[in-house]
């Protein structure tokens, strides 16, 4: 036997405490009725006290609430297998975490911003595939496409600008890292998001959305910070980094080059000044109107037979029981 929810079972000590507190209530009441009256002429009034009809109406009550708090932990046993089918589309999750994108010009950072909306992204998926990709400099595969949202979650939360060795901004090598995690042999359509400030250091990022429209796949491109910029932390403790004149290095969204690179792809572009983007344009609107879901594997899944009726049965007899019965008998003539 499993329960779906055992930490409910916890409140099951207190039964114990319950009935304890309605016997010591019961004599109590018995001491306040003696005071008032002899017990001969309590009987005469009220009827016979019947210790043990006393006795059985706390236990039942006690043991009917008791079943209620088995109900609701939901025990089940026996089971059986059912096939899941999962339909969807691919999706590739490209996160910039160049140094950049440690600017505070959306708050707490462009790069933390990022990061939250990814985690709101797996909110409202719908059995799609996801992989991530890190990129700066270069671009690698943080996770492979995968319908684990939790193993997303767990490599989301470890990018960081340290993650990637090579300084810089290489949309192109986002967007052919991000391809080549998709397998093309499947019919699944097949999307990348692309999160970045725009800043296409190394100027490939046309020519890789170019193939990437050839392969049948669309960018949506997010873009976020502002244009007009601002200072890059140097992660030494409060500074900024300073070019070789000694100025001070500003980050600048690049609109326009992201715009290209969505337009290429026949994807959309969407600008974020506020650190919040649109998810009903990203996914619902956007991603979902623009593709079809279509089978992405299936597996058969142990489903557990509920069994919560046969503890709330009892606990209703129980309690019914509690009701019916009366502590005292009624004395015969003649008695």
């Amino acid at each position: 036997m499993t329960f779906a929810r055992p930490w409910v079972l916890g409140f099951l000590v207190l039964a114990p405490l319950i009935f304890l507190a309605l016997t010591m209530e019961a004599r109590s009441r018995r001491k306040r009725l003696l005071a008032f009256a002899q017990e001969e002429l309590l009987e005469r009034l009220t009827g016979r006290h019947s210790p043990g009809r006393a006795f059985l109406k706390a236990l039942s009550l006690v043991l009917g609430l008791s079943f209620c708090v088995v109900a609701l932990a939901g025990p089940r046993w026996g089971s059986h297998y059912e096939e899941v089918r999962h339909k969807g589309v691919d999706i590739v999750v490209a996160v910039d975490v160049s140094p950049s994108m440690l600017a505070r010009d959306v708050q707490p950072s462009r790069l933390e911003c990022a990061k939250r909306e990814v985690y709101d992204l797996l909110r409202v998926l719908q059995g799609d595939r996801l992989g991530l990709v890190a990129f700066s400099g270069t671009a690698f595969v943080e996770c492979p496409l995968t319908l684990d949202y939790a193993a997303i979650e767990m490599f989301l939360a470890e990018l960081d600008p340290g993650l990637i060795p090579v300084p810089g901004t290489d949309l192109g090598a986002a967007l052919e890292v991000a391809l080549n995690a998709f397998d093309f042999t499947s019919r699944t359509d097949k999307v990348i998001i692309l999160v970045t400030d725009g800043e296409d250091n190394e100027g490939r990022g046309i020519e890789a959305a170019q193939k990437a429209a050839e392969k049948g796949v669309k960018a949506y491109v997010y873009g976020i910070g502002s244009a007009q910029g601002a200072p890059v932390p140097d992660g030494q403790g409060g500074g900024f980094m300073k070019d070789a004149s000694g100025g001070m290095v500003m980050s600048k969204l690049d609109e326009k080059g992201l715009q290209a690179v969505a337009q290429a792809t026949g994807g959309r572009y969407v600008g974020s000044v506020t650190g919040d983007l649109d998810l009903d344009l990203l996914y619902f609107a956007g991603i979902k109107a623009s593709t079809t879901a279509r089978e992405l594997g299936s597996k058969k899944v142990q489903v557990f037979e509920e069994r919560f009726q046969v503890p709330a049965v009892l606990a209703f007899l129980l309690l019914l029981l509690e009701g019916a019965l009366s502590v005292r008998t009624l004395r015969k003539e003649g008695a």
